[in-house]
């Protein structure tokens, strides 16, 4: 995730953005366009809105973890991360598994990261994803691996030389510029390293989802003095004769060939991608041209690192929110919020104040193309400067069910029947493979509902008087429709 501000992207009407939004009252299971759920479910009632709240976890310099090399320290900093998340209500980690060339797992590709032990290539003796996998889902926590798709290393200058590279990395396929090393995005060998790499990961464990960020080609205004690149696309440019549009096409196959190998051997898996939040600055600096992929249906989910204030002179949060859901394709849009500003003595005079996550989230939750939020780093929440921590919990208080993202692979969940209530219990008839059933509670039926239990029973004790219902949930996050409606008095 980078910490910079980026170029603006070109203003747009005022009418964009009162349409983006708009508030979302449709049911469970109802995914807003351009993907919905095929089971909307029969009732007028008013559900409340599915969010992915989601975490990323940076390991490059150990910058959330693990910041200790001692086995049991690294184990135990994050469960204790883990347990804090979870007792927040986050549902989601996006944790850094290849951020410089290098792996949190046992790679025929690339070396062990230096983050573990301290030195590159050092086997730390445990299977490192498999821990953090198994501990995330033990907690009902959804683990998405997150990888950098070029990056190698990087340095302060050409003084110091770059690590040496793994026995099966040909240096062909490298490219050193002053400041940043990186595999050569107009190689096809190089994407189906990206792809190999990928196939490797999702195979081997069972991640829910597949990150990447916002690396691509590298910036120059961070990389230093750049390598040309005109012998390569003078003898791989084929018809294009625009060097930049060349550049977008090299990565835009890679992308593809991700989504392709991800949809070939482990469809459920969710193809994610975080934007930098002008997308000009993507399309012109990055060479990332994310309408097409979200238009091409290659991403399933969008997160758009908007970690600029609300009413910033030239990237302002409200303008690239509106911006990316207009431009959103077939992806559903969670957005990436600068946690990391709140309270840092850099971070600017709106970021010294609570009020401007509160103002934030209001933004996105009255979006009807938004499905959650993802907060950058772990290690602010943690700090819980200015008590910035204190008002996330206060604003993810309710629970909510995990938004449909990807691709349906388990079977429909049948509709929940026969809701009965015996005194506080509810009791109803459902089955089904790894089902799970949702009970809803509205204190009358014109008011919003609120999910009170999620549960693999067929009961459930309530409490409060008013109406309730259940639904079932499969392992894609696809909803039923709603079961019949019982009154509690």
């Amino acid at each position: 995730m980078k910490r910079i501000p980026f170029y603006a992207v070109m203003l747009l009407s005022f009418a964009l953005l009162l349409n983006s939004c708009s508030k979302d009252t449709v049911g469970p299971g109802t995914d807003p366009d351009p993907n919905p759920n095929p089971n909307p479910p029969a009732t007028e009632l008013i559900f409340p809105k599915k969010e992915m709240r989601a975490a990323w976890i940076a390991t490059v310099w150990s910058i959330d973890w693990p910041t200790s090399r001692e086995v049991a320290a690294q184990k135990k900093q994050y469960t204790d991360l883990l347990d804090r998340l979870k007792q927040l209500k986050f549902n989601t980690v996006f944790v850094q598994v290849r951020g410089m060339g290098d792996a949190f797992y046992d790679s025929p590709y690339e070396p062990w990261s230096a983050n573990i032990t301290g030195t590159r290539g050092k086997n730390p003796g445990y299977d490192v994803l498999r821990f953090m996998l198994d501990e995330a889902h033990a907690r009902g926590i959804e683990f998405h691996a997150w990888i950098n798709p070029y990056r190698i290393a990087t340095r302060a200058s050409a003084a110091t030389a770059y690590p040496a590279l793994h026995s099966s990395v040909s240096p062909s396929w490298v490219v050193d510029h002053e400041k940043i090393q990186i595999y050569n995005p107009a190689l096809p060998e190089v994407r189906q390293r990206l792809a190999d790499i990928v196939k490797d990961i999702i195979t081997k464990y069972n991640v829910d989802g597949l990150h990447l960020d916002d690396y691509f080609y590298p910036d120059p205004s961070s990389a230093g003095s750049m390598k040309s690149d005109d012998d390569d696309f003078n003898r791989l440019k084929g018809s294009f004769t625009d060097k930049n549009a060349w550049r977008r096409d090299n990565v835009d196959k890679a992308i593809e060939l991700i989504h392709t190998t991800i949809k070939t051997h482990k469809q459920e898996v969710v193809f994610s991608i975080s934007p930098a939040a002008s997308r000009a600055y993507n399309y012109n600096t990055l060479y990332a041209d994310l309408p097409k992929w979200t238009s091409s249906g290659w991403v399933d989910i969008l997160i758009p690192q908007l970690y600029q204030e609300i009413g910033n002179s030239s990237n302002p949060f409200e303008r690239n929110l509106a911006d990316w859901t207009q431009f959103r394709g077939k992806a559903q849009v969670v957005i990436g919020h600068g946690y990391y500003k709140f309270g840092a003595a850099d971070g600017g005079a709106k970021f010294q104040s609570v009020q401007e996550l509160v103002n934030q989230f209001d933004l996105v939750r009255n979006n009807r193309f938004t499905v959650g939020s993802a907060i950058y780093s772990a290690r602010d929440i943690l700090a819980n400067r200015i008590g910035i921590t204190d008002k996330l919990a206060e604003l993810y208080a309710k629970d909510v069910l995990m938004p449909f993202a990807g691709r349906a692979v388990a079977s429909a969940p049948a509709v929940p029947s026969n809701l009965s209530l015996s005194g506080s219990e509810l009791s109803w008839t459902g089955s089904g493979s790894n089902i799970r059933f949702a009970v809803y509670y509205f204190s009358n039926l014109k008011a919003e509902g609120e999910l009170v239990g999620v549960t693999t029973s067929n009961k459930l004790t309530v409490s409060k008087n008013g109406y309730y219902c259940v639904t079932a949930v499969n392992v894609d996050h696809v909803e039923s429709k709603a079961s019949n409606t019982i009154e509690k008095k």
